[in-house]
């Protein structure tokens, strides 16, 4: 697995890199609440992706990593968690019985970001993603309930999955420790130079408000 593990993460990380050059900072209104998957993350201080990082350059990293963690738990799942397996699978083809599914298929920069923007005081949208999304499984039958000593036992499955989620988390933060360097040699590289652009061109306007060819409004 150990050996396995360094392949995964190396690959997880070149394909990262390759990304990185078409990154851009985005021009929109960004979102208030932080990104759960990525705010304190161990896997990115292992890679050297602090908070000075932009969040959608931390995101398809860590994305990537999650991806190997969840495969990791899922094979041990099938083969040590027969009741959690089978709870896992009723799920799974209870989500496939929906038509509509914006949350998947997406590319790693972009899954787990929330499906729309903030909203915006006084304008309410039509609709959101979200709620279409709600809608379509509000009408697919809830899973058949469990009894109290199936309940107990797949909590039990649960706490043994969640364990060796922490275990591969480790390993896999300990592992990106060796390619912290050519992470923050990409950072430099691609990200740092953008973001001097920006606050060079902020300080520029800051420094000269109005456009010196701008004739102002016309005197009555």
């Amino acid at each position: 697995m150990e050996r396995s593990l360094e392949t995964q993460v190396s690959q997880a990380v070149d394909a990262w890199l390759r990304w990185l050059p078409r990154w851009e900072p985005a021009t929109h209104r960004g979102r208030v609440a932080p990104c759960r998957r990525c705010f304190g993350s161990p896997v990115l201080s292992a890679a050297g992706l602090g908070a000075d990082v932009p969040h959608g350059v931390q995101h398809g990293l860590s994305t990537r990593v999650k991806a190997i963690v969840d495969a990791a738990v899922a094979d041990y799942t099938a083969r040590n968690l027969p009741m959690l397996q089978a709870e896992l699978e009723q799920q799974a083809a209870r989500n496939r019985a929906r038509s509509y599914r914006p949350a998947e298929g997406l590319e790693p920069e972009f899954e787990g970001l929330p499906l729309d923007p903030d909203p915006v005081p006084g304008a309410p949208f039509l609709f959101t993603v979200s709620g279409l999304a709600a809608e379509e499984e509000a009408a697919i039958p809830a899973l058949p309930p469990l009894s109290d000593e199936a309940k107990a036992a797949l909590r039990q499955e649960v706490g043994l999955a969640d364990d060796y989620a922490n275990m591969i988390g480790r390993e896999v933060c300990a592992i990106l420790l060796h390619h912290r360097l050519r992470i923050q040699g990409a950072v430099s590289e691609f990200v740092e130079p953008q973001i001097a652009a920006m606050l060079e061109e902020l300080t520029r306007s800051l420094d000269s408000p109005f456009d010196p060819h701008d004739p102002g409004p016309p005197t009555p």
